[in-house]
């Protein structure tokens, strides 16, 4: 993950699109964190997936950090790129970028990124044991 300014578009590969709806929130209104979690999970398990050909599970999420809040009807769309190949895991760099549909937020109609993660993912052969990712 970066530390440098606010970036302007989504770095990575659309991988998950999707629109939040009145059961995704608290009741001050915004999506709920774990939500928006799980979006991001799901999202870099595509990549995950793809990238070491295996079944792949989840390890560890770190470096998140919520930046925005996302409301119901906000269009939030989950980008990733692989970081990292390692023997038996990989990690996946997902950001979570919202389209506004309210037109009094700050954010005039354009993407903003709301969260990023690096979120590590362990190959898995058909025992459910690791495995040695494969490279070509």
């Amino acid at each position: 993950m970066s530390n440098k300014a606010e970036a302007t578009e989504p770095q990575g590969e659309l991988l998950l699109r999707t629109i939040p709806m009145p059961t995704d929130t608290s009741f001050n209104g915004d999506v709920f964190g774990g939500w928006i979690m799980s979006q991001m999970d799901l999202a870099g398990s595509i990549l995950a997936k793809q990238t070491a050909r295996t079944r792949t599970t989840t390890v560890a999420v770190e470096g998140m950090r919520f930046i925005r809040p996302v409301r119901v009807g906000d269009v939030v769309s989950s980008y990733g790129r692989v970081s990292r190949i390692g023997t038996t895991s990989l990690t996946i760099i997902v950001e979570v970028w919202v389209l506004p549909v309210l037109p009094d937020r700050d954010m005039a109609f354009r993407a903003v990124k709301v969260t990023e993660a690096a979120i590590t993912y362990v190959s898995l052969g058909e025992d459910g044991k690791k495995q040695v990712i494969q490279r070509d």
